[in-house]
């Protein structure tokens, strides 16, 4: 076997996988590996922050369907990165963490930045690889890699600093990839089955479908059945939005239309999603999900059929591999769905037309909160679904957007179209601020011919606003719209419905982030006037594009606020000690 460096063999197998691009903060814990990953051909990218390397490490998988990785130095420098990760977990993002340790002789002495750094990522991991001796450093790193993709998930390979140097004699192991099929034949009967009875089908298209490539063949499934078809929640470029079938996604501040719809369905048919429970909540006082349809999901995981619904039908399978089956299955059927097929299409047609009436009237919150904060709104502030009304006006075709965690960001889930899958990225069930800039830095890296957008709040932008420098270091250009409110919007939402209008620890005066963008070396624009909101995106885009510059929006929005975030977590507070009663 050829001799060589544990460092050169780690390096080696993350060639053999296709590896071009580490995101992270340079440490001594890695330093002998760093220093030949130029010649090897994978650039190291420095960060601010190593929460924004993981972020940067899922956006770049989500985009590209190839490893993410990021690295950090042992200690503080992984724990770091626990946020970014467990974002990565809920998105299936296949994300390798490497994270070198403490020397092997030192380690449960309490020595400089140790700490036991598994039990910190097992939660939010698919598999853990410790190498525990120098000679398997190749064997460690390729299982990593490999589990990755197959499990769909993040996983993480723990590295004593030590076991980077010596001599070794490895092979470089090759990728090993999994192939999935569509499923058993037997539910894929049973499922067909169902859908030949159905006369109001619908389709529930989520991220499998877009991590499974699958878009193209959940459209002729759908234009067989003359489906209407729905994106599940936070996965809106799941299905092109210029189809006639399209009906917007489900889950908070969703489409009505998509609401609507599936509340009629006798049969859905949920492909590459988990149900989730957030992602199925009634909104806009509509209870939708329909109890009484037969449901039938397609998951590549087993353990997500049936776990949040209760199923009729659960196929362990391929996104791809099965819409195609069933397609063909269905080809074989008399289709009960045929016979109502314009009446259906035409339901479809009223619902969506109805919702983008919505869409244009709403120009703002009518409760009284939010109009007693419109009459008190500074000159130039405004409304913030007029703003993301033009911003979808605006948007690029080819466009790839991340979305921060807040209420202006939620409400956009109400404006965000895609026609093309890979576009839309948001930090899914975990739900952490300071995600969107770092996610969207990762994906233009990945996709550098596309135009990237990252939205945030005021809130949220000051977590991670220091990576605009790295986009400025490492020319890496992107777009950010900052919706600046002065308030941490979503908990402020709960305080006025539940807390008496007890404003605490809420409220966000003083930044001009023009500027700081600018002292950033990025350019800043501040938008006061609706009329400049696309006019703004538009030169933003062009400077990104063509000049490789990035730019931060600043986006003035009065303090009304939308529907509160979490108001199945929240009840009316109940107060025992007499000093308190006044705050019931």
């Amino acid at each position: 076997m050829p001799k060589m460096t544990p460092s050169e063999a780690f390096v080696e197998t993350m060639v053999a996988h296709g590896v071009t691009d580490i995101f992270g903060i340079m440490g001594s814990a890695f330093m002998d590996a760093m220093d030949i990953f130029e010649p090897a051909g994978i650039r190291f990218i420095p960060v601010v922050h190593e929460q924004g390397a993981a972020h940067m490490a899922d956006g770049y998988a989500r985009v590209s369907g190839r490893h993410g990785v990021c690295i950090g130095q042992n200690g503080p420098g992984i724990s770091n990165c626990v946020t970014g990760i467990a974002a990565a977990y809920w998105a299936h993002s296949p994300v390798v963490i490497v994270t070198p340790e403490a020397g092997s002789l030192g380690i449960g002495l309490g020595g400089f930045q140790e700490t036991n750094q598994l039990p910190m990522f097992q939660e939010f991991t698919k598999y853990q690889g410790h190498v525990n001796n120098p000679a398997r450093m190749a064997e460690y790193t390729g299982r990593c890699f490999d589990r990755a993709l197959s499990e769909m998930g993040p996983t993480q390979l723990n590295i004593p600093r030590d076991f980077f140097y010596g001599d070794i004699e490895t092979e470089i192991p090759q990728p090993k990839r999994l192939d999935r099929g569509p499923g058993g034949s037997h539910s894929l009967t049973a499922a067909a089955d169902i859908l030949s009875k159905s006369e109001f089908p619908v389709i529930l298209s989520g991220g499998g479908v877009v991590i499974g490539n699958a878009i193209d063949d959940v459209k002729a499934l759908a234009e067989r059945l003359g489906a209407p078809v729905v994106n599940s929640y936070l996965h809106n470029d799941s299905f092109p939005a210029s189809h006639d079938l399209w009906c917007g996604p489900l889950g908070y501040q969703g489409s009505k239309a998509a609401m609507k719809l599936i509340r009629q369905a006798d049969a859905v048919l949920a492909i590459g999603t988990r149900l989730g429970p957030f992602g199925t909540l009634p909104q806009y006082g509509i209870d939708y999900w329909p109890t009484d349809a037969a449901i039938i999901q397609i998951d590549a995981d087993h353990r997500m059929l049936g776990l949040v619904k209760n199923i009729s039908v659960g196929i362990c399978g391929d996104a791809k591999s099965a819409t195609n089956a069933l397609e063909m299955l269905m080809n074989q059927r008399i289709m009960a769905c045929d016979k109502n097929r314009d009446t259906r299409m035409e339901e479809i047609r009223k619902e969506k037309k109805l919702w983008e009436h919505d869409l244009d009237t709403w120009i703002h919150e009518t409760d009284d909160w939010s109009l007693s904060m419109i009459e008190k709104a500074e000159e130039g502030d405004l409304h913030p679904r007029q703003v993301l009304r033009e911003l979808e006006k605006a948007m690029p075709r080819d466009a790839m957007i991340s979305t921060d965690i807040g209420n202006i960001n939620s409400v956009a889930n109400s404006y965000l179209r895609f026609e093309n899958g890979k576009s839309f990225f948001a930090p899914m069930s975990f739900g952490n601020c300071g995600y969107a800039l770092p996610t969207i830095i990762g994906a233009k890296v990945a996709s550098p011919h596309r135009p990237a957008i990252a939205y945030a709040g005021d809130g949220a932008w000051t977590m991670s606003m220091v990576e605009t420098m790295t986009c400025v270091r490492h020319n890496i250009p992107v777009t950010a719209v900052v919706f600046h409110n002065r308030q941490w919007g979503a908990e402020k939402k709960n305080q006025v419905d539940f807390y008496g209008r007890r404003f605490i620890a809420d409220e966000l005066e003083g930044q001009d982030f023009v500027a700081i963008a600018n002292a950033m070396g990025a350019e800043g624009i501040k938008v006061s006037n609706l009329e400049d909101v696309g006019k703004a995106l538009h030169q933003a885009i062009d400077m990104q594009m063509n000049a490789g510059i990035t730019t931060v929006i600043e986006i003035m929005c009065t303090r009304e606020l939308g529907d509160p975030f979490r108001r199945d977590a929240l009840s009316t507070p109940v107060r025992h000690l007499e000093k308190y009663q006044e705050y019931v």
